[in-house]
């Protein structure tokens, strides 16, 4: 019977996860084809332990849970799981509480660990019937693959709550549905088959809401803030590929998401709690969480227990590595897991993944009794890791930064109601972050989207510059523009993602991925970047090559100066980011906008995920010898990262307006912020006087030791390092700035501005630094240099008239509060003055010019070109009143 193959596998899988079931009462309910389990009780050391994260499991439950069973279309309909109203509450693992215990109680956690596992196994093995002479081996094989393949899971409301300190988010997802679909991503019973060995995936995500509000010291919420997200939904497309029809795992896994219409909304008050959650995703990235960071003391005794041990973000793992030491893997790598478990949190991304993974581990129990599964199961465990593509795209993604107040009720008893005001938008459009990667030796990771701006809304700060009864121009809200939109750019976001038509996946072909460094640089250039994109491109490159052939006598660990295996592997990361053609304006209403979320972000007292790195200098230290020596000087990693900016404008306005008094101390910490009572009288000028700064290119380079903790100490130590040795213990800094020119313009009052008035011309100049890492490690060397500067000009011309020179005072006195600046101290005169001479220069230029071309006699000296075709200088006469007019200006 088919029942006493299928049925212990969904029994094994609900009594893994759920606590006090009566297997009898489970199994009598699935034969006869649907089972309903209401008020139950999640296993929460199970999901943790599944996990791999530093969270635990407050509470967990399920509502209802469903399973439809139709045994009778076993092989034509799916199994439906349906999961009603399911809510989790999570905390942060408090980390050094358990560092300290796990410690003592390594070997009690991976005994518990151990045990857990063993006593899963022989469950599932004592529930799975005998196999029935009637049905070959090799078809119920089939049948069970093509059952779990096609299960359809079902959740409807589900909750999710994170809480620490005074922060609570909640995510609530009205309905999760994921299911099994065919070439064109419809509904369909697929199976994994010879000639098409593609398993297709969708999960479909319905009215997804976050909420992130601030909890009193009794653990309440006393007023609700605006979510963060409100009804949001989104899809979900997984693609499996398989070598072969017995293969265990995938060799290529994508999962990418795609989102239309993503808009965020988030108030003052969540703004530091906001901050607070992408810093713990960052601790989390860089293993500064759980387990002990670079340069930190450890305990002696638990020091030797684990050695060569890396303390992982579960109180209960340690993995044992020699290959290379633990510390070099905590920043770089993504975290480590068990050795029987696929490593990374690419397993930690698999796992919230309805695969085949688990139903594997459950088939060798079931119908897998011969010799001949054992060895498969042997084989399976030495294949390569798998190729993981992750994708988000969203089309459209809008940021809304809003200002709450809080209103009194008239009655007494009446609940605060909090009213909040929009003052700052960020829109975005065409935006893709990507990873890809393949065990621990590479990952990539490219962020990018096609166009972005940010423009001003409502007063702010008792300010109101762009209420309704303004006027102002959606040309003047805009402050910052970068790169294009859609409608001109295309989809080109999407490319070579599961929602782009002319993938390879969408046309029944396998795709190639570039797992090679230096392929994969001459194909991802900035230049391919912007193409796609166009406003922000960034490539984040992590390589780690095999050298094991190098032998194993060249052994340091540089933190505790014992022998470790350092010669396996070549570490290079590299990141590139590269910013479109900008435009950056910087009036009163964009400062203090940009200001006020500075001051709002300031306001908490949330303790750092990381403490600061000692720079103690360890006495105990090992001295290397000659061949130890020449080793570390055949290769040391690096961290370097380029920064470019592309044609760059920024114009800074002169103040409307000014709050910086109030807003600038609380920045710098010299007072507390308070509500402003006084308002401040805004009175739109125009023309308004505007320095304009543009760039042709801005190029940042940086570079710094990937282990500077562990470098420098033993680079330290020798009694004469070679340069080379030198170099990679300092941090390296180079800055290159093209084309800088700046000059005066004004706004008018149709929002555009005037021809700029040259006040710096065209120049190009360079800075280069390095500054030594852990200086109190050459403590004893006074000739080390710390720091090293190199600042390279060609030339520099400064040019301003007097009239010019009263206009650039006006402008810094408007922004720093020196004396009192108003509208009456620039003049129509002193505008006039600037900005019409420079423009009848022009008209005078293009009168001659239209006189030369409607003349019958062309120039004697046309060899001479100013820039125009067959116009000579000598027959401008507006370039010489230009250049006279200029030569004039040269007051400074």
């Amino acid at each position: 019977m088919l029942e006493s193959y299928v049925t212990p596998i969904l029994m094994s899988y609900v009594n893994r996860y759920i606590k006090n079931l009566k297997p009898s009462d489970l199994q009598l309910s699935l034969w006869g084809g649907d089972v309903v389990l209401s008020k139950l009780e999640l296993k929460l050391d199970v999901l943790e332990q599944e996990l791999k994260l530093p969270f635990t499991f407050l509470s967990g439950h399920i509502h209802e849970l469903r399973i439809h069973v139709p045994w009778t279309k076993l092989g034509s309909e799916p199994v439906v799981i349906t999961i009603n109203t399911m809510e989790c509450i999570l905390k942060l693992k408090d980390g050094i509480q358990d560092d300290h215990e796990s410690c003592g109680s390594n070997s009690t956690n991976r005994s518990t660990t151990e045990n857990t596992k063993s006593s899963i196994k022989p469950r599932r093995i004592q529930q799975a019937a005998p196999t029935d002479p009637d049905l070959p081996p090799g078809y119920v094989q089939s049948l069970i693959r093509r059952v779990v393949n096609n299960v359809n899971i079902v959740i409807n409301n589900l909750i999710l709550k994170y809480v620490e300190d005074d922060i609570v988010l909640s995510v609530n997802i009205t309905s999760a549905e994921c299911y099994t679909v065919g070439e064109l991503w419809d509904r369909a019973f697929m199976d994994i088959s010879a000639t098409d060995l593609v398993l297709r995936k969708v999960i479909n995500f319905s009215d997804c809401t976050v909420c992130l509000d601030k909890r009193n010291a009794s653990g309440k919420i006393e007023f609700y803030q605006d979510p963060l997200l409100y009804k949001c939904s989104f899809r979900t497309r997984l693609h499996f590929t398989y070598d072969n029809l017995n293969s265990k795992m995938p060799s290529v896994i994508k999962i990418h998401t795609l989102v239309e219409s993503l808009k965020l909304s988030i108030t003052d008050q969540q703004l530091p709690m906001f901050i607070r959650i992408m810093q713990l995703g960052i601790a989390l990235y860089y293993g500064e969480i759980g387990n002990f960071k670079e340069g930190e003391i450890e305990d002696p005794t638990c020091y030797n227990k684990d050695m060569l041990g890396n303390i992982t973000g579960s109180e209960d793992e340690t993995r044992v590595d020699i290959q290379y030491p633990a510390q070099y893997k905590v920043q770089e790598l993504y975290s480590q897991q068990d050795e029987e478990q696929p490593q990374g949190w690419v397993s930690w991304a698999w796992s919230f993944v309805p695969a085949i993974v688990s139903y594997d581990d459950g088939e060798e129990d079931f119908v897998g009794n011969d010799p001949a599964s054992t060895t498969h199961q042997q084989k399976a465990q030495t294949l390569k890791d798998p190729i993981v593509s992750i994708g988000f795209y969203c089309t459209k993604a809008t940021v809304t930064f809003k200002l709450t107040e809080v209103q009194a009720e008239s009655s007494y008893y009446s609940p605060q109601k909090v009213k909040s005001k929009e003052v700052l938008c960020w829109e975005q459009e065409g935006t893709t972050v990507e990873a890809l990667m393949m065990g621990e030796a590479f990952f990539d990771c490219q962020i990018g989207f096609v166009g972005c701006r940010a423009m001003c809304l409502k007063g702010i700060m008792g300010v109101k510059d762009f209420e309704e009864n303004m006027n102002r121009s959606e040309t003047e809200a805009c402050f910052f523009i970068c790169g294009e939109n859609l409608n001109t750019k295309g989809f080109t976001y999407l490319t070579n993602s599961l929602f782009d038509y002319r993938s390879p996946e969408n046309n029944g072909t396998r795709a190639e991925f570039i797992l090679d460094s230096t392929h994969h640089k001459e194909t991802y250039t900035e230049i391919a970047g912007m193409q796609r994109f166009g406003a922000f491109y960034m490539d984040y490159l992590y390589t780690m090559e095999s050298t094991s052939g190098k032998g194993s006598t060249n052994q340091q660990d540089f933190s505790s100066g014992k022998s470790e295996d350092l010669g396996t592997g070549q570490e290079k990361s590299t990141k590139s980011l590269v910013i479109g053609p900008l435009d950056f304006r910087l009036d009163s209403s964009a400062v203090h906008r940009i200001l006020k979320m500075i001051v709002c972000a300031l306001e908490h007292e949330y303790e750092p995920y990381s403490r600061l790195k000692s720079d103690i200098k360890d006495e105990n230290e090992a001295i290397l010898n000659p061949e130890e020596v020449a080793f570390l000087e055949e290769y040391i990693p690096t961290r370097h990262t380029s920064v470019t900016l592309l044609k760059c404008t920024c114009t800074i306005s002169m103040a409307e307006f000014n709050l910086l008094d109030h807003l600038l101390p609380v920045i710098m910490g010299e007072k507390n912020s308070s509500n402003f009572t006084n308002t401040t009288n805004f009175q739109s000028l125009r023309p308004l006087p505007s320095i304009q700064i543009l760039v042709d290119k801005i190029n940042l380079e940086h570079s710094v030791p990937m282990y500077a903790e562990q470098l420098v100490p033993v680079v330290s130590s020798l009694t004469q390092p070679s340069d080379n040795l030198l170099h990679y213990c300092y941090v390296h800094c180079c800055l290159k700035i093209f084309g800088f020119q700046a000059g005066l313009t004004s706004l008018n009052c149709s929002g555009s501005y005037c021809l700029p008035v040259p006040i710096i011309p065209s120049f190009s100049t360079a800075l280069y630094g390095k500054l030594l890492k852990l200086p109190t490690c050459w403590t004893k060397r006074s000739q080390i240099a710390i720091t090293e500067g190199i600042f390279e000009l060609p030339n520099l011309t400064i040019q301003a008239t007097r009239a010019q020179t009263l206009l650039l005072q006006a402008i810094y006195q408007s922004w720093s509060h020196i004396g009192n600046v108003s509208s009456s101290a620039v003049n129509e005169a002193l505008i006039n003055e600037i900005f019409l001479s420079i423009e009848m220069g022009f008209h005078h230029v293009g009168q001659a010019c239209l006189e030369l071309l409607t003349s019958s006699d062309p120039p004697a000296s046309a060899s001479q070109s100013s820039g125009i075709t067959g116009v000579s200088h000598h027959a401008c006469p507006g370039f010489l009143h230009i250049r006279s007019y200029c030569q004039e200006a040269e007051t400074i």
